[in-house]
């Protein structure tokens, strides 16, 4: 029993093409399938078996199953004509080119869904255009593309055609993490589109900024950042598991826990971020001994990064970065660093094992916004594959 996936996109366009495939053999849940669609029918997304001319069927038999409602016959002649010569000359071709081993043609049935978008009007776009899709998602079927080493290489650093790249894990530093700690939205979101693009730079929203505005500043700060990596800054003290749910429910990608609060706050804090897909932190402003406290948290369970937050009023004291190495090599996470870091000593905390770089007022009070972010970014690594042409995917 063989059962086998593919899907492939081509084309630009109201005339481009999405091809969902299944490809399995006779005594598979394919066949099921298949003989429900052609007893089954259903208004507006009628199957139909993939012909090269009338009266001759391909090898393995296929059904065209159209994804977008059928409503005029104009897009019926678009599906059952255009589209469906496209797929049957594709099934054809793929068999003859060996995708399908020939002798295996009548052991396969093939449901075929395609996508022809209501405005799509070229003919021969659609038809080559799904030609294209369907032999590519037959040949990815066949070759169980991707495998998962691709899909994990891939996940972070590809862009949906319609949601770009949403940054939602920090899987490749050193970041610069930019602090609003200004409590004036208008002020912050002015300062926020002076910011170049970049995978690299994240943005926390402060304590002040959130107990003015609410959790739902982000949605605002979105406006202008939509694919952006937010931090709600909530120090949160207690009810670890209501914060944290404010947070996601906001669509923050992270949320801060003080590491001041009860073990059972921050422990109940980091597990309801992992259950709603945001990472959590843990600042360790004013904790005595950052890992001593780390030892008692991960009896339970880690943070995805610790802070070493040195505050304002006390940047005279011993660098926060001090202890980053030791935290990474003792527990596997990330290590964020905040407190007295300028241009002149990012390399250095770099160095001393910091993944996130923590700026605040070196930026969001500089005249050049733009250029003080840029001095920062010249420590970062370029952006995503951003000398890698996308083609396939």
């Amino acid at each position: 029993m063989e059962f086998r996936v593919g899907e492939a996109l081509i084309g630009e366009g109201y005339e481009v093409a999405h091809v969902d495939l299944l490809i399995g053999t006779k005594d598979s849940p394919v066949a099921t399938a298949f003989a429900n669609a052609l007893a089954n029918l259903s208004a507006g997304h009628t199957p139909l078996l993939a012909v090269l001319r009338p009266n001759l069927i391909t090898k393995p038999p296929a059904i065209i199953v159209p994804k977008v409602t059928v409503k005029t016959m104009e897009q019926a002649e678009l599906v059952f004509g255009v589209a469906q010569a496209a797929v049957a000359k594709a099934i054809a071709d793929a068999v003859e080119e060996g995708y399908i081993p020939k002798e295996r043609a009548e052991d396969y049935l093939i449901i075929v869904s395609v996508f022809i978008h209501p405005m799509a009007s070229n003919k021969h776009k659609i038809y080559y255009y799904n030609y294209g899709a369907t032999k590519l998602a037959i040949k990815r079927a066949m070759d169980n593309f991707p495998d998962v080493g691709t899909m994990l290489y891939e996940k972070d650093r590809s862009a949906h055609p319609f949601v770009g790249r949403k940054l939602t894990k920090l899987w490749d530093p050193p970041y610069l993490q930019i602090a609003f700690d200004i409590p004036d939205l208008e002020e912050v979101m002015a300062i926020l589109s002076q910011i170049p693009e970049s995978d690299h730079i994240i943005f926390e929203i402060g304590t002040p900024l959130v107990k003015k505005y609410g959790s739902e500043v982000v949605l605002k700060l979105r406006d202008i950042k939509p694919n952006a990596f937010f931090i709600l800054d909530l120090k949160t003290l207690d009810v670890g598991n209501l914060e944290a749910r404010m947070a996601s429910d906001a669509t923050a990608n992270a949320v801060v826990i003080s590491g001041l609060a009860p073990v059972s706050t921050i422990v109940k804090g980091i597990n309801e971020a992992k259950k709603t897909g945001i990472m959590a932190f843990v600042d360790m402003l004013n904790v005595e001994n950052p890992i001593a406290r780390l030892e008692v948290i991960s009896k339970e369970v880690l943070p995805d990064v610790v802070e070493l937050h040195r505050a304002i009023d006390v940047e005279s004291s011993e660098p926060p970065w001090a202890i980053a190495r030791e935290i990474k090599e003792k527990f596997k996470i990330l290590v964020a660093v905040a407190g007295g870091i300028r241009p002149e000593n990012v390399s250095e905390v770099i160095s001393a094992g910091a993944d996130i770089v923590i700026v605040g007022r070196a930026i969001t009070k500089a005249k050049d916004v733009e250029g003080a972010v840029r001095r920062f970014m010249n420590f970062l690594k370029p952006d995503t594959d951003q000398f890698r042409i996308m083609t396939d995917f």
